[in-house]
């Protein structure tokens, strides 16, 4: 089961540019966010976190999407979905550090 709060999309692409999309639970939207901006990007559309749909950086874009699953019979979990667009290089670089904030989130 899958409640999304919003629907994801891409976000917009240069030419040239490549597309990955990665999702974790046990993060919110707002530290996801938070966790875009400490790898150089900026919030669009607002100053809040946690109100964050789009993050961009230098060399890249990341739309933000979160919705609550089911983890077990009567556990669920948010799950955020990460759709990145950006210049290949600057993905393999960027991409595993924020995996790494993303990852240790739970403790």
């Amino acid at each position: 089961m899958v409640d999304s709060d919003e629907p994801a999309t891409d976000p917009p692409a240069e030419p040239g540019w490549v597309r990955r999309e990665v999702a974790y639970r046990g993060i919110s939207r707002r530290l996801a966010a938070h966790y875009l901006r400490n790898l150089g990007g900026d919030l669009v559309g607002t100053d809040d976190p946690a109100e964050a749909t789009r993050v961009d950086g230098d060399g890249w874009r990341a739309s933000l999407a979160a919705a609550e699953v089911t983890a077990a019979a009567s556990i669920t979990l948010t799950e955020v979905t990460v759709s990145f667009a950006g210049e290949e290089a600057v993905l393999e670089e960027l991409l595993p550090r924020f995996k790494r904030k993303a990852m240790r989130a739970g403790g």
